[in-house]
């Protein structure tokens, strides 16, 4: 397996067409209020970016973001708070940031990353042995 650097930056991408199935279709998008919140508390991280997504794909569990670093593994998770996820994700994208290996670690990481992961895709770069 090659080395993962990981640079040190990482990406935040809240979907921010996601609702709750009770809310009418009219009604503001929480994914919407989420990656608002995220972004203003991200405004003085110089080392987090949040950018709002359209879909991904993720609409039977809840509102959905996503975390990546330039050569680190991309982390998917569902099931999110509009009121109160914003800071779970700074702390999900500094976790994974500074990770030497690339993958998000377990200890330290909000009970809302643990519980909502989704999915994680390697880097482009990754090499797995051969089977």
């Amino acid at each position: 397996m090659r080395d993962i650097e990981p640079t040190g930056r990482a990406t935040v991408l809240v979907c921010i067409t996601c609702r709750a199935a009770t809310d009418p279709s009219d009604a503001p998008r929480a994914g919407l209020a989420l990656a608002k919140a995220t972004a203003v508390a991200a405004a003085n991280a110089p080392d987090i970016s949040v950018r709002g997504i359209r879909c991904l794909g993720n609409c039977g569990r809840g509102l959905s973001a996503a975390i990546r670093c330039d050569n680190t593994w991309a982390y998917v998770f569902g099931g999110l708070d509009a009121t109160r996820d914003s800071l779970s994700l700074l702390i999900g994208a500094r976790l994974l940031a500074q990770a030497a290996d690339g993958i998000m670690p377990w200890r330290g990481r909000p009970e809302s990353l643990k519980r909502g992961l989704i999915a994680r895709m390697p880097p482009i770069s990754f090499c797995e042995e051969p089977l």
